[in-house]
């Protein structure tokens, strides 16, 4: 009784203030006709309060995202399915499911009545403009009575993730050279012509098909001998994000950061797709990215990925040279100055490739102008990684990275500044 008295509406609260009011009137004035009233509007929302609080009703909630996982800008339907378990019908239900202001307002509705073991099902659509791994629920139930006078709210538990990734842009087929590594047991290079004999057989293992059971090894060392498998070559690399806050200009989803992410996530499920074997570096050091299902896994990462506040790259290329066994690394890349672009073009060495995405910065500036010195530490910066070897891929604001990939297969020619734009009043 008393939870159904504090959650009185304001419609309720004042249906008692109105009859205690006419109460006092009438006991002051005489008038039995407004006593009689009063009591009535008196009773009707305490009744209202007794029945809604004596009210228990099992109700079981499920959500399903179609799809969970999205790019950013797309819909994702949420269907909202609620069961009445009990053997007594509902009466007026509100319901208002809660989800974060990035990918819309509360949805509410309302069910007029759930008959017995009754099931309903709520769709409503979201989305977000925005990167980021965004909860959705738990879901309230308001109960409330025929009068609008008392309003009880129930919560569930229960809820489910959206995760939101950066848009992913086809790419035509480039191909990029870079150094092979081996993930079986052997090469096949070491097979000679003289038949299974010369295979080096091993030890049986737990889980290794009976099929390559060598027999002859088998008699001949007194333990179970399977064939080695064939080498299995898979091409390694990675991807380097430069995530520093102030190596990026603009703001909201065009700013450059949002760019690279995007662009970032466009190499690597391309890469992914090739069956590269890829591991995920930003200014922060090294990413883990599960095995299976390597896109997906670094499109959650990129998700959530933030501008950092690193000054410098040092722990993102720690990183590529401890990994070791790269022949590919793609870097995306933000402001640069000649010291760092130095830490990078050390990197690649031998049979490393590499591609350096560079952001023209400068195009995302809010005003026309730069200063100099700006637009020589970006061409010096290009100038000591196309002397190194690496490949140079030009991205300026409002252009699309499938444009301009094809650059990522050509080895560059730094030729000097294209362009210098000054500041100030001709001499």
């Amino acid at each position: 009784m008393i939870a159904g008295l504090r959650a009185l509406t304001s419609r309720g609260r004042s249906f008692l203030a109105s009859g205690s009011a006419a109460l006092l009137c009438a006991f002051a004035l005489g008038e039995h006709d407004l006593l009689r009233v009063s009591v009535l509007i008196i009773v009707l929302p305490l009744l209202a309060a007794m029945v809604v609080a004596r009210t228990r009703y099992r109700l079981a909630c499920a959500r399903r995202l179609d799809p969970s996982r999205v790019t950013v800008g797309s819909d994702s339907t949420v269907t909202v399915r609620l069961e009445n378990v009990t053997r007594l019908p509902t009466g007026l239900l509100l319901i208002e499911d809660t989800v974060p202001y990035a990918v819309g307002t509360r949805p509410r509705f309302v069910l007029d009545r759930v008959e017995s073991r009754g099931i309903r099902e709520i769709d409503y659509k979201v989305r977000s403009d925005l990167r980021g791994r965004f909860p959705i629920g738990p879901l309230s139930v308001r109960i409330t009575d025929p009068f609008g006078l008392v309003e009880l709210t129930r919560a569930f538990t229960a809820t489910d993730t959206l995760m939101v990734v950066p848009e992913v842009v086809p790419l035509p087929p480039v191909r990029l050279s870079g150094e092979w590594t081996g993930g079986g047991d052997s090469r096949t290079a070491t097979v000679a012509a003289a038949g299974d004999d010369d295979i080096g057989p091993r030890e049986y293992r737990q889980g290794d098909d009976l099929r390559r059971v060598h027999w002859r090894s088998t008699a001949r060392y007194g333990e179970l001998m399977v064939r080695r498998e064939e080498q299995q070559w898979q091409s390694r690399g990675a991807l380097l994000l430069d995530t520093r806050r102030h190596a990026h200009r603009g703001e909201g989803p065009r700013s450059s950061f949002e760019v690279g992410v995007s662009a970032a996530a466009s190499i690597g499920v391309h890469l992914a797709r090739d069956g590269l074997g890829l591991r995920l570096v930003t200014d922060q050091g090294a990413h883990h990215l599960t095995e299976a299902g390597v896109a997906n896994s670094l499109l959650d990462a990129l998700a959530v990925v933030r501008p950092s506040t690193a000054r410098s790259l040092e722990s993102g290329v720690t990183a590529l040279r401890q990994g070791g066994g790269d022949g590919l690394i793609v870097a995306v890349l933000g402001d640069l100055d000649a010291e760092e672009a130095q830490a990078l073009a050390r990197l690649r060495h031998g049979g490393v490739t590499g591609v350096a995405v560079m952001l023209d910065v400068r195009s995302w500036q809010r005003t026309p102008s730069h200063h100099q010195a700006v637009d020589e530490q970006y061409e010096t910066a290009l100038a000591v990684l196309a002397g190194s070897g690496w490949r140079i891929v030009r991205l300026p604001a409002g252009t699309s990275l499938a444009s301009v990939w094809p650059e990522a297969a050509q080895n560059s020619r730094y030729t000097g500044p294209q362009s210098t734009i000054t500041t100030g009043d001709a001499a």
